[in-house]
């Protein structure tokens, strides 16, 4: 099997509302996403999505998906779409770094591997079942009243783990916040305080030594080492995401203790082939992972779900879904929905979510025959 043909679309995804996180800092309104349809010789052909958050919150941005995949292209077309560690290879010796670029590619791949063996990815990557992933809800910044207001309607949709985002240039306010959202959470709910980076590390340590709250606390400064010195100096559990971009990256984290856990996006590390590996390191390790997508619609999400479903459950927590903070809905009804705060992967062979004809738009680029 070869590929023949790579597919490039562009579609803006408005966000339902404006999102802000660190403390207001950074503000969020559309999302720029990139799908990719490889066609291959055999007549089988495979889906993936790139969508960074925004082009503030990462080293990414939309445009430079597809400036990326104009430079892959050549040497992707012929290869093995199933080949799923050499492709990786090929694409890591054309165009170093710039992970978020690959992802899309690779998940395509998968999407390909999985419907030529006529299995669902979750059984490709391992797992012995559907299983259901609970869904994170995502809170926006504000006052403790309104952040919990939005928790309050996150119940009511089913959700039970919350990521309440704060990192505040007020400490007062963000002990604050932290405080009331810990007392005031439903029986039985969980929550991740998300700081975004937005902390220097002597005010995390001021912040977190000052309030009752033993919850899980997400990223809450720029650096790894600044967090590493921070894991030591609180009690919180630490859950690191935007400072970790390659194994190594883990690796590092886990040698200087930073963390008791850590988000693992297909996006940010260059695609399930990738974030299948830090996953299989964080279970060694014994590590508590988010495994969740940057951004982008129900097909970005459902390839999070499939390598979310097939983690252990001991090291598995719950996955964020992007797609029910858009405004559009490019792949209407398919894929891993919240349903009263779980989803479920399809069972379809490969992906599951095939994009309809002409829902896209026009091409913005086609390379190969």
């Amino acid at each position: 099997m070869k590929i023949t043909r790579i597919t490039i679309y562009q579609v803006d995804m408005p966000l339902t509302e404006p999102y802000c996180l660190s403390g207001g800092r950074l503000k969020f309104e559309k999302l720029d996403s990139t799908f990719v349809r490889i066609d291959t010789d055999e007549g089988i052909s495979g889906w993936g999505e790139g969508c960074p958050w925004g082009h503030t919150y990462l080293p990414a941005h939309g445009p430079g998906i597809r400036a990326g995949i104009e430079t892959l292209a050549p040497a992707l077309i012929g290869q093995d779409p199933r080949s799923l560690e050499h492709v990786n290879r090929v694409m890591d010796v054309q165009l170093p770094g710039h992970p978020y670029v690959k992802a899309p590619i690779d998940m395509a791949c998968w999407d390909i591997l999985g419907k030529a063996s006529n299995l669902p990815l979750w059984q490709l990557m391992g797992g012995e079942e559907a299983a259901p992933v609970l869904v994170n809800s995502s809170i926006s910044t504000g006052t403790p009243e309104e952040m919990l207001t939005l928790i309050d309607r996150a119940a009511q949709n089913g959700y039970t783990v919350h990521s309440a985002k704060v990192g505040g240039t007020d400490i007062g306010l963000d002990i604050d916040r932290i405080e009331a959202i810990s007392e005031g959470l439903p029986k039985g709910h969980k929550v991740t305080f998300d700081v975004n980076r937005a902390w220097q590390p002597a005010v995390a340590v001021e912040v977190l030594n000052s309030v009752k709250a033993r919850d899980w606390v997400e990223q809450p400064c720029e650096t790894l080492d600044q967090c590493a010195h921070v894991a030591a100096r609180v009690s919180n559990p630490i859950m690191l995401d935007e400072c970790l971009h390659t194994f190594g990256d883990h690796l590092q984290a886990w040698k200087h203790g930073a963390c008791e856990g850590v988000k693992v996006k297909p996006n940010r590390v260059g695609g399930l082939t990738k974030a299948r590996q830090i996953r299989d390191f964080g279970v060694s390790v014994g590590w508590q992972m988010h495994v969740e997508d940057v951004g982008g619609s129900a097909l970005a999400d459902t390839a999070a779900i499939h390598l979310a479903a097939s983690t252990p459950e001991a090291n598995r927590l719950a996955s964020w879904l992007c797609h029910y903070h858009l405004d559009v809905d490019p792949v209407p009804g398919q894929g891993a929905r919240n349903v009263r705060g779980v989803a479920v992967p399809p069972s379809l062979p490969g992906l599951g979510v095939t994009p309809e004809e002409g829902a896209l738009g026009d091409a913005v680029a086609v390379f190969g025959g």
